[in-house]
């Protein structure tokens, strides 16, 4: 198939990070079994979702069969929701409209993936002197779940690589830099009463309200006096509440409030040194105010989710690799995150570069151009040819 044939078929699998990605894994696997190539598997515990890694060994001279080493082509099965979104097509059906395909995930990014595989059979038919793998991930929409049991068993089984692209839409151009993400869920318990009777109970929600609001706080702190990088589109590290939900009745003073919380922070900023800004509030301020009106009073907070910052380093073979064949010198730093700095955590040089715009990503009608999508499969296959030399 070509990539326009594959990327048809891959958005017409629903896989929303809340649903399964087993069939379009298996229809991955499939073809490349079909190939000759045996691809191996990484789980979730429950057995509904699969990472796929396969190695497309080296086919010439006295290399000629190795699995070590080479380049990994990385990209995400998944694909956001369109709930309450307002498409004017199928979004899990490709459709073509003035030199752009539009589906879900046809931008975020099942483009990339589909161009990799369009390209296997090529790149099994070059001479190559160093091995290609692909590395197919689940559960990164939410929070770079799913790619970490991939990277243990890669750890586990030794392979050793060189580099890694992750293929996320970047318009085809080199982002040397992402944020870090990290995603927390508080629980707020206080006591329930009537509310009539407000000196009974202790209010979860407002005492969760205090708690967002010293969560601005530090965020507007981090806006107003840095550490600050130029080089990204949001400069600073970034702190935002994004779900919350309590209470049962109008008249009942809550017991029990949940919210979520993320920050993104800036490649050499720590997670614990951020989030002890919050874990300081609450245990020298919040709770003794909540413990004096219910003595059993208590917060917790669960990291559930989360991905490393990336920093590429520029005089990495990779980067300097990738630069070369898309002959960008240009130093981007995204605020958004990608499994880029989980690779680069294990000890593989990372960069990414992928096709379509960041811009159309998540969106109703979301799109990837043909044009896009030309310059991936152009740029793949002069990366395979790097390793006839490698």
């Amino acid at each position: 198939m070509n990539k326009r044939q594959w990327l048809e078929t891959l958005v017409g699998f629903d896989t929303t990070s809340r649903n399964s990605n087993l069939e379009l894994i298996a229809a991955l696997r499939d073809n490349l079994e079909q190939q000759g190539i045996k691809p191996w598997f990484a789980h979730n515990k429950e057995k509904t979702k699969a990472n796929l890694f396969a190695t497309l060994p080296a086919t010439a001279g006295a290399n000629a069969g190795a699995t070590q080493g080479g380049i990994v082509l990385s990209g995400h099965t998944d694909v956001v929701p369109v709930d309450g979104q307002k498409w004017d097509t199928d979004p899990f059906k490709l459709v073509e409209k003035d030199g752009a395909l539009y589906a879900r995930g046809s931008c975020d990014m099942k483009g990339f993936i589909a161009t990799a595989m369009a390209l296997t059979p090529e790149f099994l038919a070059m001479p190559r002197t160093k091995p290609l793998h692909l590395a197919f991930s689940y559960d990164e929409e939410i929070g770079c779940i799913g790619a970490p049991a991939m990277l243990e068993e890669i750890v586990k089984r030794g392979i050793k690589v060189d580099g890694c692209v992750v293929g996320e839409p970047t318009s085809m151009n080199v982002v040397v830099a992402h944020k870090g993400i990290n995603v927390f869920a508080c629980k707020v318990h206080g006591k329930s009463a009537h509310s009539s009777l407000t000196p009974q109970g202790c209010n979860a929600i407002e005492y969760a309200a205090r708690m967002i609001c010293a969560i601005r706080d530090f965020a507007d702190a981090y806006k107003a006096n840095g550490p600050y990088d130029q080089f990204f589109d949001v400069p600073f590290t970034t702190m935002t509440t994004n779900q919350i939900r309590g209470g049962i009745a109008v008249n009942t003073i809550p017991e029990l409030c949940e919210f979520t919380y993320e920050f993104r922070n800036l490649p050499g900023m720590t997670v614990a040194d951020i989030q002890a800004q919050i874990d300081v509030y609450v245990r020298d301020v919040l709770l003794p105010k909540m413990k004096t009106e219910f003595a059993d009073a208590r917060i917790e907070i669960d990291n559930f989710a989360g991905s490393p910052a990336l920093e590429a380093v520029e005089q990495a073979a990779i980067t300097e690799l990738v630069r070369a064949l898309t002959g960008d010198r240009e130093t981007r730093k995204v605020a958004y995150g990608t499994e880029a700095g989980l690779f680069q955590q294990i000890g593989i040089p990372t960069i990414v570069c992928g096709p379509g715009s960041i811009d159309n990503a998540h969106k109703p009608n979301e799109f990837v151009t043909l044009a896009q999508l030309d310059r991936c499969e152009q740029f793949l296959r002069k990366l395979g040819k790097s390793l006839e030399t490698a």
